[in-house]
């Protein structure tokens, strides 16, 4: 049966051309190289995961069993997770497959399974124990999606490249093998970052909300439901951060003739909830703490930079206490290199948010803004046009600011992060000036310990053979001295 609808490619050719000719404005369509189905499977070796709440960690949107706020990869961590297995069941109908096994059980966990996306649970096709392998633990998730490695395959390498800058402490290998390989013969692609540092950063810490970070009443409805604190006093005292007894009180005071300390919090209505959020947000609270939060720290960061990426120099710096915005504290690290083969001429930006590579929307981004406009590079000695620049930035918080719902970039409106990039940036480009300074130093002392060494022997020539003479060596230490009384160099 022929569909009289359906128009075929050269049909469809016939009728542009005739458009055209007809003086008539014809669109362009750029025809995408079409998609395929890609079996993807990631595995691991951490700490795996538990065999009841594997069905709910993967099948359940927006699932967790505290209510707390914590440094996290957001959506790339367990949140990625479940987007992929919504992709895969929206666009094959294929369930996830997940594997887990974890240290002392002597079992492991397979589990196959989708989300029922109107109910948002979790719709088990199968969660068995099986037996484990006392030689690996972790966990493995096999899916399978449709996608295009032709459009996209070079941002998942280029992923997987800066994943390695900036999570050093870890082992990547990632091998693509296509059905057929394509005109040039080739149809495997293989990558491999081995483990740089021994050296692990702290692990983040969960920690309780401040008040001025609450910035819903379902929180605050979620936390009534959860506490264990059941009167008002305690509950504002022992559930949220930086909240003292007097501050309490007053805040109590002011919430009308009905409330007091002794005020079971399960009574409060939903008026009383949401005038107590409004109290939150115009109150002044002390700034929290960032001890919850964990950078990579500058020697990780700099060992990432230099031997993944092999610039010519590189120097990195992280902010030694942390900043505030809207009730989350957050810490900034950064690092400034020059030179290197995988570098283009010009400034290369490399972002990160918690830990996690951020490789679209860049030019809105606060770092791009930062870098190109607020650092004066002539001052450093850096000629921006000329030279290869590379700017890495990661900004760690228990929240992230992203502006719009791709999570992709951090908006420069931000003055308080803007202003720390900027800090931290500059510091980096501080010590690249010394260094510059120093290599240059350098270069000229040999020179002039060169020459001067040759007018000493030319002097013995002509003086005879008592007549002292230096060597470039003897020169070179004596020159280098003199510079650092003069402050010329530091070492």
């Amino acid at each position: 049966m022929i569909d009289d609808d359906f128009e075929t490619l050269k049909d469809s050719e016939k009728r542009l051309r005739k458009k055209s000719a007809l003086g008539k404005k014809v669109e362009e369509v750029a025809t995408a190289k079409p998609s395929g189905y890609y079996r993807v499977t990631c595995k691991d070796n951490g700490k795996g995961m538990p065999h009841d709440a594997i069905p709910n960690m993967f099948g359940q949107v927006l699932f967790r069993k505290k209510y707390g706020v914590k440094q996290t990869r957001g959506k790339f961590g367990f949140g990625g997770a479940k987007m992929v297995s919504i992709w895969s069941k929206m666009s094959t109908g294929e369930p996830i497959e997940i594997y887990s096994s974890m240290k002392n059980e002597n079992y492991a966990t397979h589990c196959t399974l989708d989300v029922d996306i109107d109910r948002n649970i979790p719709h088990i096709h199968l969660h068995e124990k099986i037996g484990g392998n006392e030689n690996w633990h972790g966990a493995e998730i096999k899916v399978v999606i449709e996608g295009n490695w032709t459009a996209y395959g070079s941002k998942i390498l280029e992923y997987m490249r800066q994943m390695a800058v900036i999570t050093p402490y870890a082992e990547f290998k990632f091998r693509f093998v296509a059905v057929t390989p394509d005109e040039n013969g080739n149809g495997v692609v293989e990558k491999s970052y081995p483990r740089l540092t021994e050296e692990m950063p702290p692990v983040p810490v969960e920690t309780k909300y401040h008040p001025s970070a609450v910035d819903s009443l379902h929180i605050i409805q979620r936390m009534i439901a959860q506490t264990k604190n059941h009167n008002l006093l305690e509950f504002l005292q022992h559930e949220f951060v930086n909240i003292s007894n007097d501050q309490a009180q007053r805040l109590i005071a002011k919430m009308g003739p009905d409330v007091t300390s002794e005020t079971q919090v399960n009574s409060l209505t939903l008026l009383q909830i949401a005038y107590m959020h409004h109290l939150f947000q115009h109150t002044k609270f002390d700034d929290p703490s960032g001890n919850c939060l964990a950078p990579l720290g500058d020697e990780s960061f700099c060992e990432g930079i230099y031997k993944v990426l092999q610039p010519k120099m590189v120097a990195t710096y992280t902010a030694k206490s942390a900043q505030v915005y809207q009730g989350h504290p957050f810490i900034v690290e950064a690092g400034v290199s020059l030179g290197g083969k995988y570098f283009k001429q010009g400034i290369n930006i490399f972002r990160f948010a918690n830990r996690v590579p951020l490789l679209f929307e860049q030019d809105a981004d606060v770092v791009t803004t930062t870098a190109m406009k607020r650092i004066k590079w002539k001052r450093y000695k850096i000629n921006k046009m000329q030279e290869k620049i590379g700017v890495f930035v990661n900004i760690i918080s228990t929240k992230i600011p992203f502006k719009g719902t791709g999570m992709e970039y951090i908006g420069d409106d931000i003055s308080e992060i803007a202003e720390a990039v900027k800090t931290c940036l500059e510091d980096c480009c501080n010590q690249l000036k010394s260094l510059i300074i120093k290599q240059n130093m350098d270069f000229y002392i040999d020179q002039a310990a060169t020459a001067c060494a040759s007018i000493t022997e030319i002097g013995r020539d002509l003086n005879g053979p008592d007549t002292k003479v230096w060597t470039k060596e003897e020169l070179v230490r004596d020159f280098r001295e003199d510079c650092k009384k003069a402050g010329l160099i530091t070492d």
